[in-house]
């Protein structure tokens, strides 16, 4: 099939490219010029502004949005309901308030331009492991479109089948999902993301634990120098704590055993507050979410070894760098 991407980062590059490797085409732009020419170097068709992307695709157009959540992607989708239509399809694969799909859900079905919302996971990994997608939308688009979420997505690979799922009709298992109408899909992303700030918290916190039995206040004969990047590693050897976080955690303390690279700043990118406005509008106890977020706001004043942790894993999982770090 063919797609047309607007924005060209560490994601949306990777994604032209997964689905470039795998036989589908795609018509790519971005502002910034030298993202174009790369990608265009690799097979993609290069444009050189929004009307001709448009006129590069194909009918019914499919355009994925992989931009920063909030007025880029706002514009960008404004800008797009102006020069496609009917029966084309926008999406928004970046990391949106759920909120905003459904109101421009609502504002181009009046245009009958279709919306999909897609909470995607995967990080600056995804072109080899595939991407984790949380799929909300216009449902017809959704099965219009199944093949380029089928190649984006992982697929069953390795993983074991879950025990009493035999005979379920679900995409599930391939790492893909249509989870509902407008909005369902970010909204499933963002309870993911909100989740991943407590699990990364309990591991920053743990590390932390086991580092400072080793300081002068323990009593000696308690006092431990336990080698965290070996911990780590055993830890995912059959433990019930492996996780892929605590993989990109093994990684980062095999590469820097004292994270001395990282300063433990650590920024929220939305969805943790998401998540936790949407625990206040439903009456949800979420006390381990939002203490992991009130602690990302503590980092930016005062770090601790756990922050550090946290950090390393941000910079494993998505490539987010500190500020001031190259």
């Amino acid at each position: 099939m063919q797609l047309g991407m607007i924005g060209l980062g560490r994601m949306g590059g990777n994604i032209v490219r997964r689905l470039m490797r795998n036989g589908h085409t795609c018509v790519v732009y971005d502002t910034n010029s030298a993202s174009v020419a790369q990608l265009a170097s690799e097979g993609a068709t290069p444009s050189q502004d929004m009307t001709s992307f448009i006129s590069q695709l194909h009918k019914p157009r499919a355009v994925w949005v992989m931009l920063p959540a909030g007025a880029i992607t706002e514009a960008t989708v404004n800008t797009l309901s102006g020069l496609l239509e009917a029966g084309d399809t926008i999406i928004d694969g970046g990391n949106s308030n759920y909120q905003d799909d459904v109101r421009r859900a609502t504002a181009l079905a009046e245009k009958g331009i279709r919306y999909i919302d897609v909470g995607t996971s995967g990080g600056v990994w995804g072109l080899d492991r595939g991407y984790c997608m949380m799929i909300g939308g216009d449902k017809a688009a959704f099965d219009h479109l199944d093949p380029i979420f089928k190649t984006l997505a992982p697929g069953v690979g390795t993983i074991e089948k879950t025990p009493g799922r035999e005979g379920r009709k679900s995409t599930a298992e391939d790492g893909y999902l249509y989870t509902g109408p407008a909005g369902s899909g970010h909204f499933v992303k963002m309870v993911h993301n909100g989740i991943e700030y407590g699990l990364m918290q309990a591991y920053g916190e743990g590390l932390d634990i086991l580092k400072g039995v080793n300081q002068e206040s323990i009593p000696a004969e308690r006092r431990y120098d336990l080698n965290l990047a070996d911990i780590t590693e055993l830890w995912r050897r059959g433990s019930v704590v492996s996780s892929w976080l605590l993989d990109l955690t093994a990684i980062s303390l095999a590469e820097d055993p004292e994270l001395a690279s990282y300063s433990g700043y650590v920024e929220d990118s939305g969805e943790g507050r998401w998540t936790i406005q949407a625990a206040i509008e439903e009456a949800v106890p979420a006390d381990v979410l939002t203490a992991a977020l009130y602690t990302r706001f503590r980092s930016r004043k005062d770090h601790t070894f756990a922050e550090k942790v946290l950090s390393a894993m941000r910079k494993q999982f998505g490539g987010h760098k500190e500020p001031g770090k190259a």
